[in-house]
């Protein structure tokens, strides 16, 4: 299987328009475009009766405390974890292709409810969730998919991995409301192939 992308260059930052935040230079960063990107893939395997589309970060620092910290920085070598930015799955089997901002555009604060994309698809919370959680106006339930938004004090340059799944299943199990490590779980002995683009970005000057 194969996957390209007329707006991600694998290997290449990705553009700002489809991040969440982007470099501001006093106040480090401002919402940005939040488009979610187009993808198109091929090659698919015999068999496939739906897909799943996932974006993850693995770069995100496993502690918090001096994100985005004025006067402290994130090092490189600290421990890191994966951070879900979108995870969608049930995507019909005739569907091989998401239009650019076919599943969203814009910042909601608090999060989209019910965020756009192919008919039958199902899409899950993502870890803007937890990362807002007491962030006042923009608390709250975020579902779909929100854009690259490392931390502009983090000395790791971040990777953004767009994986799309063939899965021998229609519909995969899991509740109405789902996350990323739920839906890998419930894909588990299920897929027949994947293929994946993966972008960089940063919002520290410093990191290229």
């Amino acid at each position: 299987m194969q996957l390209e992308s007329k707006d991600l260059v694998h290997g290449e930052p990705v553009p700002a328009r489809f991040a969440f935040g982007k470099p501001d230079p006093e106040q480090h960063m401002a919402l940005s475009d939040n488009v979610s990107p187009h993808l198109l893939w091929q090659d698919v395997p015999d068999g496939t009766r739906s897909f799943a589309v996932l974006c993850v970060d693995p770069d995100v620092p496993s502690v918090a405390d001096d994100v985005n910290t004025e006067g402290q920085t994130l090092a490189r070598d600290m421990p890191r974890v994966d951070f879900f930015h979108w995870v969608m799955v049930d995507v019909p089997a005739d569907v091989h292709e998401l239009a650019t901002g076919q599943c969203g555009e814009g910042v909601t604060p608090g999060g989209k409810r019910n965020p756009p994309g192919p008919d039958g698809a199902r899409q899950g919370s993502n870890n803007y969730t937890q990362f807002l959680e007491g962030a006042g106006e923009l608390a709250g339930r975020y579902y779909g998919y929100d854009g690259p938004c490392p931390p502009w004090n983090d000395e790791r340059l971040h990777h953004y991995r767009f994986t799309v799944y063939a899965l021998d299943v229609e519909k995969i199990d899991l509740p109405d409301d789902f996350d990323g490590p739920a839906a890998l779980a419930a894909m588990d002995g299920h897929i027949l192939a994947e293929a994946s683009i993966t972008g960089t970005y940063t919002l520290n000057p410093d990191v290229k």
